[in-house]
């Protein structure tokens, strides 16, 4: 029993964080990680905070989480719980909205320096090493679950699992710990749940160190992996531009195991759903290898990747388009698109817009009609948007839906291009940068600072 107590004091050391927060169901295996935060709080101080989420899909789930709080009680530990909606919709299996409404919960709770704590055992490892072999999964993929991993402004951190499943129920036994067991776990129509109930025990009674070995497995992947993306990822980021965009140039000198993995790796990055091996395939036969004048598309659930002249660009499915939308903006707080994107604006000296043209009335935010003409700053006359497009090598798809700002009925700004005359800011000027979040899909996914109106 010492060995698990020691086993956490060692990992946390390894790991600080300024404030950790367990995550707990209320099951075993939470369970014990609770408990063994609770008994290293003397060490640590009052740095472990209990959060439960409640999917609200069982009819239990209130008692659930009354349960969860009065352990926490007695343990003196801080309870947080989180209310989400776990249902499956559009076509998701029950576990993976579960999980998916679970983490999103997890990464909006995470401030910087702070950590999560899950239960993640040895034999969950091999479960889902297992699923991923079945799924046809890489090295990525066969890497299962990572130790350590970022999540929100913090870190996800997976102290046990280099520890068995009997291991955790042998202490839970051990100090009576009262915990809850979900009666979907046992239901075997759920893919986890058939290799933990049928396949796992099978292989066990044959090579009873299967989940030990499996894990070990997963490790080599993890490594391998790890090699892959020091090698690759510095010419990924080599060949993005400032939308986040790849040269067909330089993808096309790799050979199509590395293009593939570089394909892979921006998609993740971009924070797009992986495309199969099927879909992966048409976009190296498909775009990569089309002409320069087409403009080819392949989409999948999710995500859809499209070429214009020598560069690959990816994201969401576009819904429909109403491009006689118009808004008033007061130019300050972030403003919703009926796309689902954002538009916002940022302090700044002597870039973007004078800042004394907010202060002058609301903004009007629309879409292109046809026509629009800008007159740059260093540049003689106005100039048509379709020819400063064409000369930036915008997107025909992205044109329509790029945010046009208006000052007293002027063209004052085309998001997140360009600042028309007199609007735009001297040197030295107070002023403001507009950021739309179409343009750069996430701060984490290209260089923070690209995408503004300089």
């Amino acid at each position: 029993m010492s060995g698990l107590l020691e086993g956490l004091r060692q990992f946390l050391h390894d790991h600080p964080a300024g404030h950790y927060w367990i995550g707990y169901s209320g099951g075993v295996d939470s369970h014990v990680l609770l408990h063994l935060c609770a008994r290293l709080r003397h060490e640590l101080g009052d740095v472990f905070h209990a959060v439960h989420i409640n999917h609200h899909i069982h009819p239990e789930s209130g008692r659930w989480q009354r349960h969860c709080q009065e352990i926490c009680r007695a343990l003196g530990l801080p309870f947080h719980a989180i209310s989400v909606d776990g249902m499956a919709t559009g076509g998701e299996s029950p576990e993976e909205a579960a999980r998916k409404a679970r983490y999103q919960a997890f990464a909006q709770l995470l401030q910087p320096a702070q950590a999560l704590l899950l239960a993640q055992h040895q034999d969950d490892q091999a479960e889902t090493v297992l699923l991923q072999l079945l799924r046809g999964a890489g090295p990525a993929g066969l890497a299962g679950m990572a130790v350590e991993a970022p999540l929100g402004e913090g870190r996800l951190l997976r102290p046990l699992l280099e520890v068995s499943k009997q291991a955790l129920l042998a202490y839970a036994q051990a100090q009576n710990l009262d915990w809850i067991e979900d009666p979907s776990n046992a239901q075997t129509d759920f893919d986890r749940n058939y290799l933990r109930h049928r396949v796992l025990p099978l292989l066990a009674r044959r090579w009873p160190a299967c989940a030990r070995t499996i894990s070990r497995s997963a490790r080599h992947c993890a490594a391998a992996e790890k090699l892959l993306a020091s090698a690759l990822q510095p010419q990924l980021f080599d060949m993005l531009d400032d939308a986040g965009s790849i040269d067909l140039e330089q993808l096309r000198q790799l050979d199509p195991p590395q293009q593939a993995y570089i394909l892979r790796a921006w998609l993740k990055q971009m924070g797009l759903p992986l495309p199969s091996e099927a879909y992966l395939q048409r976009i190296l036969s498909e775009v990569v290898t089309a002409k320069d004048d087409r403009m080819p598309v392949v989409g999948w659930k999710g995500a859809e990747v499209r070429r214009y002249r020598n560069r690959l660009y990816a994201q969401p499915p576009q819904p429909e388009h109403d491009a006689s939308w118009r808004q008033t903006w007061n130019g300050m707080a972030p403003l919703q698109l009926p796309d689902g994107t954002w538009l916002e604006s940022r302090h700044a000296v002597g870039r973007g817009m004078a800042k004394h043209w907010l202060r002058r009335g609301d903004i009007e935010v629309a879409y292109r009609q046809g026509g629009e003409r800008c007159l740059l700053p260093g540049r003689q006359g106005r100039h048509p948007l379709k020819k400063l497009f064409q000369e930036r090598g915008v997107p025909p798809w992205l044109r329509q839906r790029l945010p046009l700002l208006y000052i007293r009925g002027q063209l004052a700004a085309v998001v997140p291009f360009w600042v028309c005359q007199p609007f735009a800011a001297e040197v030295g000027e107070e002023s403001v940068v507009f950021r739309w979040s179409g343009f750069v899909r996430d701060a984490e996914s290209v260089q923070a600072n690209r995408g503004v109106v300089a």
